[in-house]
């Protein structure tokens, strides 16, 4: 039996586990909480990600590891790396880890991205804005994600307030873009280089925290759907990377920018488990185990909705037709994703009558 490790035990790992139990995999996660949405459908070594001696327990036997987010430590990969191979490799989680790094990775590969510049200092920053002007964006370099470390810039006068909050520690200022709309591009890179792409898809974001996407999105010319992909190609090859790769995007006419980019399967493709030939989960671990890559094709359209904060009746939306539960385990709690749903369908309309239902379940629900 082929044995896969992941780190984190989240519902991506779960996700990631659902995907490999069909391929004959055996499954095993590395996490450091008391409670697991993983518990009881996995083996789960509980550990510090520093731990070396609960890092060599945990990866004795594998045949390769992975990992569900993209904040690991650079010391347990080195750890783990010298007992198993490691993907996505480490130069993904080093780029991705790091905005400043991530935007000139970007620019080094001639993908256009928002206006951008380091901002290390007070004085950086009025330097800063005075280079890409107002409204701009300020972000921490590390970490933050759902919309967390950073704070939009309208007026001089939201400079002090942003530096108070966010400046003790390395920040960049992106030019604030007037998208039409925000995209992501998913893909898929095999150790023998085999690249699968899915269809650009459609993101819907509140406080900062993806609500729902479009899949296919809809009124994707061919030109916007090429240029995808080949952004997607240019930094699979340009990182060796091995694993599955999502891009965020934003849609300005006919140009996209780049947003940011996961090392990781993503929430803005979880359509595909219900929604495509073979699901991004599935494609990730054939890639990092070297197996060939399965059909991304859409299966007609769908739609995902995250479930957040809250948790509405089963039986209520199990009556939706098309409608595929994913239900993460976990308790409610306001901003968290405990769950997703995707409508299917084979024709738009189908879906968004559906949709209008799921709405009406989720909304007093959703915190």
């Amino acid at each position: 039996m082929t044995r896969v490790g992941i780190l984190g035990g989240g519902q991506l790992c779960r996700m990631l586990a659902l995907a490999g139990y069909p391929l004959g995999l055996h499954v095993r996660a590395f996490d450091p909480t008391e409670h697991s949405c993983c518990d009881g459908l996995l083996d789960r070594h509980r550990g510090d990600y520093g731990d070396r001696a609960a890092l060599e327990r945990f990866v004795r036997d594998l045949d390769v590891v992975t990992y569900e987010f993209e904040n690991v430590p650079a010391d347990c990969i080195t750890i783990l790396e010298q007992h198993v191979p490691v993907y996505p490799p480490r130069a993904a989680l080093h780029t991705a880890q790091e905005r400043l790094r991530e935007k000139r990775f970007f620019a080094g590969l001639d993908i256009p991205t928002a206006p951008f510049a380091a901002v290390d200092s007070r004085p950086d920053l009025d330097a800063a804005v005075a280079e890409i002007g107002l409204p701009a964006v300020l972000k921490t370099r590390r970490f933050g994600y759902d919309g967390k470390g950073q704070a939009l810039l309208k007026t001089p006068a939201d400079l002090d307030v942003a530096w108070a909050e966010l400046g003790a520690v390395p920040l960049i200022l992106e030019g604030f873009v007037s998208f039409d709309r925000e995209l992501s591009v998913v893909a898929a890179r095999s150790r023998s280089g085999e690249l699968a792409v899915y269809p650009l898809v459609e993101n819907h974001h509140r406080d900062g925290i993806l609500r729902r996407t479009l899949a296919p999105a809809p009124g994707i010319s061919p030109a916007l759907a090429n240029a995808a992909e080949d952004y997607a190609r240019r930094v699979l090859e340009a990182l060796d990377y091995v694993g599955v790769l999502a891009i965020e995007l934003f849609q300005k006419g006919e140009i996209l920018l780049a947003n940011e980019m996961a090392p990781r399967v993503h929430n803005s493709g979880h359509w595909s488990i219900d929604g495509a030939v073979t699901s991004q989960f599935e494609n990730h671990l054939r890639a990092i185990l070297g197996l060939p890559l399965g059909d991304t094709r859409p299966v007609g359209h769908s739609v995902m909705v995250n479930l957040i904060g809250g948790r509405p009746d089963r039986s209520a939306l199990l009556a939706v037709p098309g409608l595929h539960l994913h239900d993460y385990d976990k308790a409610p709690r306001p901003g968290r994703k405990i769950g997703h749903v995707t409508v299917c369908g084979t024709e738009r309309w189908q879906v968004n009558a559906a949709l209008e239902q799921v709405g009406q379940l989720i909304s007093e629900h959703e915190a």
